[in-house]
């Protein structure tokens, strides 16, 4: 990988972007060690209690998260409305965005299952920006119950 140019705001919008990016693929693929990897040095605040470091981090999303028969949760997380606010002489970011959730499985129809915001802070370490804190608000709830543990509990 190679490192972030420090002084260029272009060059660290994409960097930031690849991180948000790659944060909702982690999730579609079910990789949770990798999750835990990209979130290692952050706080992550959704649902429930803070959680920080990357065992806990993974272990949340495998406790909270279904996982199907093809080793994903069968979702796509779409980001929308990003923006990126960089701090270029401190090292520093703020991101928000928009985040919908949609899931289809043999029995369920492709449905927007969750839709909410992200609020983002980043931080650039040894030339690299990696996530300081992802704050995660689900504003809507359609059926989640073949997506989290919780929700399947009540079903």
């Amino acid at each position: 990988m190679s490192k972030d140019v420090p002084g260029d705001p272009g060059a660290s919008h994409r960097a930031i972007e690849r991180l948000i990016a790659r944060y909702a693929e982690l999730v579609d693929d079910g990789d949770f060690a990798g999750l835990g990897e990209l979130l290692a040095d952050a706080v992550f605040a959704g649902g429930g209690q803070p959680v920080r470091g990357r065992a806990a981090i993974e272990r949340m999303f495998r406790d909270t998260v279904i996982i199907h028969g093809d080793g994903t949760p069968r979702t796509q997380h779409v980001v929308s409305n990003l923006a990126v606010e960089v701090d270029e002489p401190a090292g520093t970011a703020l991101a928000r965005s928009y985040v919908t959730v949609f899931q289809a499985l043999p029995e369920l129809p492709l449905q927007p299952i969750a839709a909410g915001r992200y609020r983002d802070r980043f931080e650039r370490a040894d030339g690299h920006w990696r996530f300081a804190e992802r704050l995660v608000r689900i504003t809507l709830v359609g059926d989640v119950s073949r997506h989290l543990h919780q929700a399947a509990a009540r079903r």
